[in-house]
């Protein structure tokens, strides 16, 4: 047996690979663009760098699970997919990025005015498969999601180097950022499906919670991931962003310490040996430590929202998603 299979996602995706082959199929079609060929290099760039797939997955999912047989959950899924590129497009522009999924940016390769007007066409091309489905209340939930995540985004962008950024800006912002999308794949999923609303509602927290504790898991791995884990220790703390473990530390900072994340953070004056100073102010202040329990705490969450949900196949492969999320920290 593979031992990918022995993670939630990949048995996921095992048993949606047909689907998930006609959300690929189209995709490539609708990425196309017969006047301008800059627009499919760019997006190609990006999709074909690889990535799970997880958002558009779970829009699939959630529509099985509801029971619904049409064929708008492969629409639906490929919009989803759609608006998390462009996201990712638009965000390593803003947030000068060189690589992205172990490759060059697109930014990088092409230009930042190439990269955003990709990632505008690729937002365009997401609303018009929401239009296919006729449905009002997708487009609804689509729209409010992608008015989110751009609110997220600027919100983070002015709360940047802020030392006095607190938690609930911080979850404003990753509610924003990452669980709108997380949360809209499931809805859509279930509202195309016509699933009552309380069905509709626990997916929909679901995967609020799923993407809030994916959110602070990233953020966390930031500081104490491995290579195994694909990130660079101190990624975030070069870039001066304000996550989680920093803000939990500056929290509980005294004058001497509250200077010294001024400095790194503000002012960007970072020296040789910060990162390490930083990880041991993190690390008394059990700032690592709370930063983990509330991403389990998020888990616990979804999972718990889920308990609301009917029993199916998929159901149990979503229970252990949540799990394997938090799972990546150990």
């Amino acid at each position: 047996m593979n031992n990918n299979l022995s993670k939630p996602h990949d048995r996921l995706a095992l048993a949606l690979s047909d689907e998930m082959a006609a959300v690929n199929t189209l995709i490539k079609l609708r990425m196309a663009s017969e006047h301008a060929p800059r627009i499919p290099e760019v997006t190609a760039h990006l999709l074909d760098a690889g990535g799970k797939r997880l958002r558009p997955m779970l829009t699939l999912a959630a529509a099985r699970m509801c029971g619904y047989t049409g064929p708008y959950h492969i629409h639906l899924a490929a919009t989803v997919e759609f608006i998390h590129t462009a996201t990712l497009l638009h965000d390593d522009v803003v947030d000068d990025s060189d690589q992205r999924r172990g490759r060059p940016t697109a930014n990088l390769l092409w230009d930042n005015q190439s990269t955003i007007l990709v990632g505008d066409y690729l937002f365009a091309r997401a609303f018009q498969l929401m239009v296919e489905t006729s449905n009002l209340r997708v487009l609804d939930i689509l729209a409010n999601a992608s008015a989110t995540i751009a609110e997220g985004e600027v919100l983070q962008l002015s709360a940047a180097q802020d030392v006095a950024t607190t938690e609930e800006i911080y979850f404003r912002i990753i509610r924003g950022k990452t669980a709108a999308l997380f949360s809209a794949a499931m809805e859509v999923g279930a509202v195309i499906a016509k699933k009552d609303k309380k069905t509709v509602q626990a997916l929909s927290n679901y995967g609020d919670a799923l993407g809030i504790s994916f959110q602070i898991v990233d953020d966390l791995l930031d500081y104490t991931g491995t290579e195994a884990t694909g990130k660079n220790i101190g990624d975030d703390f070069r870039e001066r962003k304000l996550t989680l473990p920093v803000i939990k530390a500056i929290a509980a900072a005294d004058a001497n310490e509250l200077a010294f994340w001024e400095k790194c953070i503000s002012k960007g004056a970072q020296g040789e040996g910060d990162l390490e100073h930083a990880l041991r102010l993190m690390s008394s202040h059990n700032a690592l430590k709370d930063t983990h329990t509330q991403a389990l705490y998020w888990a616990e969450k979804a999972k718990a929202a889920l308990e609301m949900v009917p029993e199916h196949e998929f159901k149990p492969m979503l229970m252990d998603l949540s799990d394997y999320v938090v799972s990546r920290i150990n």
